[in-house]
C-alpha cells in the first residue's frame, strides 16, 4: 500500500511540475493551444499529416504559435513572411539545430545535418568547399552526372519497354554520383552489395517518415524501452557506418597528400594538417558521420524527387510532351544534355520547379533552434527552443501559386512563356541552414530528367487519370506511392 501511495504522489508531482512548466512560459512564448500534462499538444497533431495539422492550428493562432510536443515547447513558423523573417532576416539567431531524438541518437552530435555552433560551421564550410571545387582539375561534377545519366539510360533500355518499378534504378544513379565524389568510384547497377547498401538507405528514409518515429521523436523515452522500427533504423545506420569506416581505412592506406582523389582524401589531409590541434573537429568519427550525412542527403532526396517527378509526368502526359518538344528543339537527339542548355529551356525549368513545389519533399524541414534568447514579433523565445518551419505553407501558398494543390508548370512561367522565379520556392529550405547540396541536386534533377526524356517515351500501365499521386507518408519526407512505368525508346 505504501508503494501505491508513493507512486500516486510521484505521479501527481510530475503532473503539477508539467503544468507549472507549461504555464510559466506561456506568457512569453507565442500563443498556442492549451497543452495537456506530460503529452502536451500531441493529440492535436496527426502524425500521418503533420503539415495539415499545423495549417489548421495557424488558422486559429496565427503564423507564429507554440506547440508542446511532450513537455518541450516548440515554436512553429507558418507562411512565407514568418519563415523569411526568421531564417533570412534573423538567420544567425535561428541557425541552431533543434532536437531530433531518433537521428540524433546515431549522429552523436557529429556530421553536418544535426550539428550546431562552431562544429556545424566547420563541417559545412568544408563540405561546401569540397563540393564546389571537386574535380581537382580532372572531371567536374557535371561530367560525372552526365556519365551516370548515360549509364541510367542503358539500364532503362534493358527493361525492353516492359512494365517496371523504377525505384531501384532511380536510386542507383544519384547514389553513384555521390559515391564518386566521396569514394572515387561507382558501382554496377546489379552489384548485390551496392543494392543491399541502397536498400538499407531507402528503408531508413521510409522509417524516418513513419508515424511511429514522429511519436518517438516527441517521447524519446520510448526509444530505449520499446520495440519498433527505430531499432531497424539504428541497425541500418550502424551497417552503413561500418562500410564507410572500411572505405576510410582503405583511403588511409593509399593516401597521397599531394593528390586527393575524393572527399575522404580531402578530409584525411585536413586531419593531418590539424593533428596537433587538440580542439580539432576533424576526426575519424566526425568523418564517418559526415559521409553518412552526405550520402543520405545526396542519394535519397534526389532519387525520391526523380521517382515522384516521373509519376507526375505519367499523370500529365501533355506536360511530358511539351518538355520533350523543348528537349528535341534545344538539344536534339545526338548529344547529351548539359547545364548550359537550361537557360534555353524555360518550360523544362518550370516543370522541374513545379515538381519540387508540388511534392513538398521535406514538409517541415529539419528542426531549427534559436542560438540565444530572442525577441521575435514581440514574443520572447528562450535560447535552445526548437523551431519548426512549415515549408508546405510556403510552397503551397495560394496567393503565390493559384490552386496550389494542382500540378501546374504555369506557376513558374510568365505570360510570355519565360521562366519566372519565385521567392516562395524553398524546397531546400532557406537561410543559413539551406541544404549544402542544393547546387548538386538541381544539376542532377535537370540532367537526369532531360536525358531520360530525350531517350524515352513514358507509358503508364493504367489510365493516367486514375494514377494516384498522393504520398504514402508525409513524416520527415513525402514518400510517393509505388507505381509501374514503361520506357519506350524514342
Amino acid at each position: 500500500m505504501d508503494l501505491v501511495v508513493v507512486l500516486v504522489i510521484s505521479l501527481s508531482c510530475l503532473l503539477l511540475l508539467s503544468l507549472w512548466r507549461q504555464r510559466s512560459g506561456r506568457g512569453k512564448l507565442p500563443p498556442g493551444p492549451m497543452p495537456l500534462p506530460i503529452i502536451g499538444n500531441i493529440l492535436q497533431i496527426d502524425p500521418k499529416n503533420i503539415s495539415k495539422s499545423l495549417t489548421n492550428l495557424s488558422k486559429v493562432y496565427g503564423p507564429v504559435f507554440t506547440l508542446y510536443l511532450g513537455m518541450r515547447p516548440t515554436v512553429v513558423l507558418h507562411g512565407y513572411e514568418a519563415v523569411k523573417e526568421a531564417l533570412i532576416d534573423h538567420g544567425e539567431v535561428f541557425s541552431g539545430r533543434g532536437s531530433f531524438p531518433v537521428p540524433d541518437r546515431v549522429s552523436k552530435g557529429l556530421g553536418v545535418i544535426l550539428t550546431t555552433g562552431s562544429r556545424w560551421r566547420e563541417m559545412r564550410r568544408f563540405s561546401l568547399m569540397t563540393l564546389r571545387n571537386f574535380g581537382m582539375g580532372k572531371r567536374s561534377i557535371e561530367d560525372r552526372i552526365q556519365e551516370e545519366a548515360r549509364c541510367l539510360v542503358e539500364e532503362l533500355r534493358k527493361t525492353k519497354s516492359s512494365p517496371c518499378d523504377p525505384t531501384c534504378m532511380l536510386v542507383c544513379a544519384p547514389c553513384n554520383v555521390i559515391c564518386s565524389i566521396i569514394f572515387h568510384n561507382r558501382f554496377d547497377y546489379k552489384d548485390q552489395h551496392f543494392l543491399n547498401f541502397i536498400q538499407k538507405s531507402n528503408e531508413s528514409l521510409e522509417i524516418l517518415s513513419s508515424p511511429w518515429i514522429q511519436v518517438c521523436n516527441n517521447f524519446p523515452v520510448l526509444i530505449d524501452y520499446f520495440p519498433g522500427s527505430h531499432k531497424t533504423f539504428f541497425k541500418n545506420v550502424a551497417d552503413l557506418k561500418q562500410y564507410f569506416l572500411e572505405k576510410i581505412k582503405e583511403h588511409q592506406e593509399s593516401l597521397d597528400m599531394n593528390n586527393p582523389r575524393d572527399l575522404i582524401d580531402c578530409f584525411l589531409i585536413k586531419m593531418e594538417e590539424e593533428k596537433d590541434n587538440p580542439q580539432t573537429e576533424f576526426t575519424i568519427e566526425a568523418l564517418v558521420n559526415l559521409v553518412n550525412d552526405l550520402f543520405g542527403a545526396g542519394t535519397e532526396t534526389t532519387s525520391t524527387t526523380l521517382r515522384y517527378g516521373l509519376l507526375l509526368l505519367l499523370k500529365h502526359p501533355e506536360v511530358t510532351e511539351k518538355v520533350q518538344e523543348e528537349i528535341h528543339y534545344v538539344i536534339g537527339r545526338h548529344r547529351s544534355p548539359c547545364m548550359q542548355d537550361k537557360s534555353s529551356m524555360p518550360y523544362t525549368e518550370a516543370v522541374l520547379h513545379e515538381i519540387q513545389r508540388y511534392i513538398d519533399l521535406v514538409p517541415t524541414s529539419v528542426p531549427h533552434a534559436v542560438n540565444c534568447d530572442t525577441k521575435f514579433r514581440n514574443y520572447f523565445i528562450p535560447k535552445g527552443t526548437s523551431i519548426i518551419t512549415s515549408l508546405t505553407s510556403v510552397l503551397h501558398d495560394s496567393k503565390e501559386f493559384p490552386n496550389p494543390e494542382k500540378f501546374d508548370p504555369g506557376h513558374f512561367l510568365d505570360k510570355s512563356g519565360k521562366f519566372k522565379k519565385s521567392d516562395y520556392f524553398m524546397p531546400f529550405s532557406t537561410g543559413k541552414r539551406v541544404c549544402a547540396g542544393e547546387g548538386l541536386a538541381r544539376m542532377e534533377l535537370f540532367l537526369f530528367l532531360t536525358t531520360i526524356l530525350q531517350n524515352f517515351h513514358l507509358k503508364s500501365v493504367v489510365d493516367p487519370k486514375v494514377l494516384d499521386t498522393t504520398p504514402v507518408a508525409t513524416g520527415f519526407v513525402s514518400v510517393p506511392p509505388a507505381y509501374q512505368i514503361c520506357f519506350f525508346p524514342v
